[in-house]
């Protein structure tokens, strides 16, 4: 299998974060990358290469323009303004409620207002080389794409940052920009075939559910756990069906806590049944493996075997896959994880 892979991942580097009211190491860290190249690069299945360039035009179909534009400068601003400080997090968070009554709010002027804008959460810092980082990752994906459409059965990018809670207009969840949602927009809107996300993160992609909520040449599907408990907390459930023509594109299986590999697999399973019934020809997957038995932040207890049962009932599909990589924070198992769900694909 082809593996896309940038040492551009490396540029993004946070010390800190802030989590359940605690500043702690972040669980996003550029070990998660390192630690899967190191394995799959041990294992003759597996051939990397570089990522092309692609710039932002893939970007900026996708996300609102001015997001782009923002992170391109926002960690430099806040140096020059502000001062010397690593990582840079938003202080106040932009909310339509502060302006009841009021006008819509517009893009503040400052850079302490500009980061709650368009950022939505703690756990996101900006570091020097972040934005370098996000658009190494963009390529990473928009390569592996095109290894598939070239004919490769699938490909795996190696994405860091990871991408599935950006939205159209906010970053945060440790994504700047959406990998997954730039790569299936591209393959639908270019090549007029009907795509199917299907992540597979502990946590809900709440940015791709969002870009295309309104679609039907796309299909989002997800399985992940309950946002009566888990990040983000506020979309997620099985009622978001889709919205307008895409009504019925929209899929949440939630868990419940500990669920683990033959709940997992069997959902799964029914999920792929209505994955061939909207006529995917092609299929994203958002790969988290957070899901894990013992992840660090997540209650899950799928395990390694899950993982290529996983990945074996997604080769059966028979579509072409592009596989990009989401969340996973046992970092000691990360690597074997990912192994073992690309080659249940067919690595």
């Amino acid at each position: 299998m082809k593996v896309v892979y940038t040492p551009a991942h490396l540029l993004h580097d946070p010390h800190t974060e802030i989590e359940k009211g605690t500043v702690h190491s972040p669980f996003e860290h550029i070990g998660r990358g390192e630690i899967i190249r190191e394995v799959l690069s041990a294992d003759s299945r597996f051939d990397f290469q570089l990522p092309t360039q692609w710039g932002i035009e893939p970007i900026n179909a996708v996300h609102d323009s001015g997001l782009e534009r923002f992170l391109t400068t926002a960690w430099q601003e806040y140096q020059d303004a502000i001062g010397p400080c690593r990582e840079v997090t938003p202080e106040v968070f932009y909310s339509q409620a502060l302006r009841n009554k009021m006008s819509l709010g517009t893009e503040p002027a400052s850079i302490s207002g500009r980061l709650g804008w368009w950022c939505f959460e703690t756990t996101t810092p900006l570091t020097e080389g972040t934005y370098e980082a996000a658009r190494g990752a963009v390529d990473t994906a928009m390569t592996a794409m095109q290894l598939v459409l070239d004919g490769e059965k699938s490909a795996y990018g190696l994405c860091r940052p990871p991408g599935h809670h950006a939205t159209t207009s906010l970053y945060g969840g440790y994504c700047f920009f959406n990998n997954a949602a730039i790569v299936a927009h591209h393959v639908a809107s270019t090549r007029g075939v009907k795509v199917v996300v299907l992540d597979v993160d502990y946590h809900h992609g709440n940015g791709t559910q969002e870009i295309f909520y309104d679609r039907d040449d796309v299909m989002y599907v997800s399985l992940h756990g309950d946002p009566a408990r888990a990040y983000p907390y506020t979309i997620g459930y099985a009622d978001e069906v889709g919205a307008g023509k895409g009504r019925g594109s929209n899929i949440n299986i939630p868990f419940a806590a500990r669920t683990g590999d033959d709940v997992y697999v069997n959902a799964l399973a029914d999920v792929l049944n209505k994955i061939h019934a909207f006529g995917a020809e092609m299929i994203v997957v958002s790969l988290g493996l957070d899901t894990f038995i013992t992840d660090p932040i997540c209650d899950l207890s799928v395990t390694t075997d899950g993982f290529r049962r996983c990945g074996e009932l997604v080769k059966q599909l028979g579509l072409p896959a592009v596989v990009l990589q989401e969340g996973g924070y046992d970092v000691d198992k990360l690597g074997i994880n990912v192994q073992s769900w690309l080659v249940g694909l067919g690595a």
